[in-house]
């Protein structure tokens, strides 16, 4: 097949593109009306981040998809944005920033492939089946194109597959290691096999915690589909306020996306929330992938000891396991995550910098860089919570 025939536009507004188009590429295993494997790359997700002012005028990610035609059909797509800075991002690049304007360069805008304000690994681009080679070749080079003749630093294209970096680094990207702490369902049929799959100190432990948090005097929910009620997310916006507010600032979404994702995404959701006198005191929101649990919100407006572990970690595996999800992705950062069952888990990001002698540098930061990921992944495993073959610690 000609890949000239391939028309490369970039759109400023996922409205004008119709779900079915748009899905057909970001997620084709939900044809058969089961979940997408990524909620994040769809339609729905992406535009409910547009509709609600999340990203756009004002917050530094100005969108400009870019799709791949074929005759006519959307054959490849990808969620880009022109950024204005490093925000959101959870692999950052600001020390790349810091010393390319030091030397007199211009940084900002750079364009980023990826899902705004979600450290969660899945396709970046979104190819229809049977385009795999040639869609991503021309979405590659159509970025990279528009970086160039745009004179625009640098693009970035973060959390995206193995396969994808793989493929990303033979078309000449940079490739880039970091690494979150994710849970894996061995089988499990419940929460103590799990347990039973632990160190007896961990076990232990775990119990404690999860004892300590559920003592807070109250109850926790799950709420998912029509259980979620305009009231929770009214509770749940005080949470993240909190958080945000402590993490970055201010929040990265806004209050009118809860609403919007109550209407067209309560199914890709599972609330975790702890109530106590009949008032919401804490909650932890997730994403509901076709083999993943999401876990992305948390916020509390009061202090109880172990409840950010209950509602984060342990309901999460609590919820893979009753509905048989392969893992659980907890987001960025937490190496106190690897007492709780959550094992260092490699993920990739593909960069491209216009300058030659920066890039040079760059490509010698992620190659030492990488070595160091690669080292501190098989140093935190060794220390994770499972039994060893050590008779003692299966006691």
């Amino acid at each position: 097949m000609d890949q000239a025939q391939i028309e490369v536009q970039v759109i400023g507004s996922l409205s004008r593109i119709s779900a079915a188009e748009w899905d057909a590429c970001a997620c084709p295993e939900a044809a058969d009306g089961g979940r997408p494997l990524n909620p994040f790359t769809t339609h729905r997700f992406l535009l409910a981040l547009e509709e609600s002012g999340s990203v756009g005028r004002g917050t530094g990610w100005q969108p400009q998809y870019l799709t791949a035609f074929l005759d006519g059909i959307l054959i490849a797509a990808a969620p880009m944005y022109a950024k204005s800075h490093s925000q959101g991002e959870y692999i950052f690049d600001h020390s790349w920033a810091h010393a390319y304007e030091s030397a007199g360069g211009r940084y900002y805008p750079k364009l980023q492939i990826a899902v705004p304000f979600t450290p969660a690994t899945g396709r970046r681009f979104l190819v229809r089946p049977g385009y795999d080679r040639i869609g991503m070749s021309a979405l590659v080079q159509g970025a990279v194109q528009l970086a160039a003749d745009n004179q625009v630093s640098s693009v970035h294209v973060t959390f995206c597959t193995e396969a994808e970096a793989l493929a990303g680094e033979q078309m000449g990207l940079m490739l880039r290691s970091s690494q979150q702490f994710h849970w894996l369902n061995d089988g499990y049929a419940e929460f103590d096999d799990f347990l039973a799959a632990l160190s007896s100190r961990k076990r232990k432990n775990i119990r404690k915690e999860r004892a300590q948090a559920n003592g807070f005097g109250g109850e926790i929910r799950t709420l998912t589909g029509d259980d979620l009620r305009p009231e929770h997310w009214d509770a749940f916006w005080r949470f993240y306020q909190d958080t945000g507010a402590r993490k970055w600032g201010s929040p990265y979404l806004t209050r009118r996306f809860f609403d919007i994702a109550q209407e067209t995404m309560a199914n890709d959701m599972a609330l975790f929330l702890a109530e106590r006198d009949g008032h919401a005191i804490a909650g932890a929101l997730n994403f509901i992938g076709r083999e993943t649990l999401f876990g992305r919100y948390w916020g509390c407006i009061e202090h109880h000891a172990c409840l950010h572990f209950e509602l984060c970690y342990y309901r999460a595996i609590d919820f893979a396991i009753a509905h048989g999800l392969a893992r659980v992705e907890a987001g960025a950062q937490g190496e106190h995550k690897l007492a709780r069952g959550y094992l260092p888990t490699r993920t990739h990001s593909l960069h491209w910098v216009g300058d030659p002698g920066f890039a040079d540098a760059v490509k010698k930061y992620l190659d030492a860089e990488g070595r160091a990921v690669g080292e501190e992944i098989e140093i935190l495993t060794d220390y994770g919570p499972f039994r060893k073959s050590n008779p003692e610690e299966q006691q």
